[in-house]
């Protein structure tokens, strides 16, 4: 394993070693994940100015490169303030649990071949729940604030964000029966002859990303903080650091979801065709690259599709995507029992 033999090398006990391993490389991903943050955060900024013709940040910085490292300071050092009639301890508790579940999401995400800090054998059922375990961050927030504004989009965030749970557990099941396997990494290279985007699997994968924009209240489906009902949402009360953290949970989420459809439907860190000169890029630039265009195509929603109502956000999940994923489930399932060895292409 990474850094095991070295530490062995010097004396350091198999235990000790394996330990102090791990560490390193979870505070150096948690590092390189907030870093890309930040830029994820910027380009959102940049995309949606550019459909406006506008400029978007572009004084800290070259091109406002540090724009969102200043903003993070900005908030970091501003005093904390906790409404009178809130209960401080879960109004405190609330952004520690979202941030927390934001970063041991990645725990599962291979990057590249061997490039995962746990290779588990249910890593899909890691992250599904995981995923669910988010629900507690907002609810709590929004009853610790004793605001009614707040409560309410609580309320409203933890129904949608189950109800397209439930879309995304069946889009889920239908990957599982072509991989034939729980381990994301298996899924990836089940995928060496073709990835599932371009299979049978092409409409779950359109429901899963828009499930996922609805999964992290993003345009069109930021009902939670619609400016004209709800103010702003369930951090309504937040200010400083705790605010931060909300912020830094829903992007590191959204980046999340953007890895997983990579690992789920576009074939990781496989490139495009097994051929020179793609194969000499290494398989993390091509896990990134993919992401990126995931990530460009949520900044572009945001930027040109208008908001939904919530009678319309409900109907979309209940009404629209759960009976598509039932029936493709069982289409997904005859396809494997037809197909056994052919299930990658049509």
């Amino acid at each position: 394993m990474f850094l095991v033999h070295p530490f062995q090398s010097i004396g350091v006990p198999y235990g000790w070693a394996w330990f102090l391993s791990q560490a390193i490389i979870m505070v150096v991903l948690s590092l390189i994940l907030m870093l890309s943050v930040a830029a994820v955060i910027l380009a959102d900024r940049k995309i949606w100015a550019a459909v406006q013709l506008r400029r978007g940040p572009n004084v800290v910085g070259a091109f406002g490169l540090l724009q969102t490292i200043a903003d993070a300071l900005k908030f970091i050092f501003k005093e904390v303030i906790i409404p009178s009639g809130a209960n401080k301890v879960l109004f405190l508790i609330a952004p520690v649990v979202t941030a927390t579940l934001a970063f041991i999401a990645w725990a599962v995400i291979p990057f590249d071949k061997g490039w995962v800090i746990s290779n588990i054998n249910v890593g899909i059922l890691y992250l599904f729940a995981v995923s669910s375990l988010g629900v507690y961050g907002v609810i709590v927030a929004g009853w610790a604030s004793n605001s009614k504004y707040a409560f309410l989009s609580a309320l409203r965030a933890a129904a949608q964000m189950v109800s397209y749970e439930v879309s995304i557990g069946f889009v889920l099941v239908t990957v599982l029966l072509f991989a034939g396997s729980l381990n994301l990494s298996a899924i990836v290279e089940a995928q060496r002859h073709g990835w599932f985007a371009f299979t049978l699997l092409f409409p779950m994968f359109v429901i899963f990303f828009i499930s996922s924009l609805a999964e992290t209240q993003r345009p069109p489906f930021d009902l939670l903080e619609a400016e004209s009902e709800l103010v702003a949402g369930f951090t309504v009360e937040y200010s400083s650091t705790p605010f931060l953290m909300f912020f830094l949970g829903e992007y590191m989420n959204v980046m999340m979801l953007c890895g997983l459809m990579t690992v789920l439907f576009l074939g990781g860190w496989l490139p495009i065709w097994h051929v020179a000169p793609f194969t000499f890029v290494p398989g993390v630039v091509w896990f990134i690259l993919k992401m990126a265009v995931l990530f460009f195509l949520m900044a572009m929603v945001k930027a040109i599709v208008p908001r939904y109502r919530y009678d319309q956000l409900m109907r979309l999940g209940w009404k629209v995507f759960l009976p598509i994923s039932l029936v493709w489930v069982v289409l997904t399932a005859g396809w494997v029992m037809v197909f056994p060895h052919g299930i990658g292409a049509l």
